[in-house]
């Protein structure tokens, strides 16, 4: 198994335990250069704040562990596609690389939307993979989204 694959498998065990809170399925792994792990996922809910996604959380948790604004050198996996907030930290932060699995056509930032890292002011623009475990995080969040429309 790649170790892309194996860190997206971890990001989907995150954006499991997100779906199991109630939360939209997304799971984020921050991999640091001396191989330290953040993992989590999306807390806006529970947490009534809007930034709480899970790039956010591990780019947090990364930045305190390293008491620094700057990740140089991480690679950060998530389940969908980062949108323009997370995008923009993910640059501020400069995150080496992005691994993503599901692509997000309506709210993605990166090749949807804002296009965040190819934008003209754009202070760094990270190497981005995507489509690495795509069909189970796509799953995750069609079951997600499903299973709340079906609620009487």
């Amino acid at each position: 198994m790649s170790p892309f694959a194996s860190h997206m498998d971890h990001a989907l065990a995150e954006a499991r335990l997100a779906a199991a809170r109630g939360e939209v399925p997304v799971g984020a792994v921050l991999v640091m250069p001396d191989g330290v792990i953040f993992a989590d996922g999306n807390h806006t809910r529970e947490g009534h704040d809007p930034t709480a996604h899970a790039e956010i959380a591990v780019i947090r948790a990364g930045c305190a562990a390293t008491k620094s604004e700057r990740l140089p050198g991480a690679v950060l996996y998530v389940t969908l596609e980062p949108c323009a907030m997370c995008a923009a930290a993910i640059a501020n932060a400069r995150i080496k690389r992005v691994v993503f699995a599901a692509s997000d056509p309506k709210s993605g930032g990166v090749l949807h939307g804002a296009k965040v890292f190819s934008h003209p002011q754009a202070h760094h623009a990270p190497e981005v993979i995507d489509g690495i475990g795509a069909d189970e995080a796509e799953a995750l969040l069609k079951d997600f989204f499903a299973a709340r429309r079906e609620r009487p």
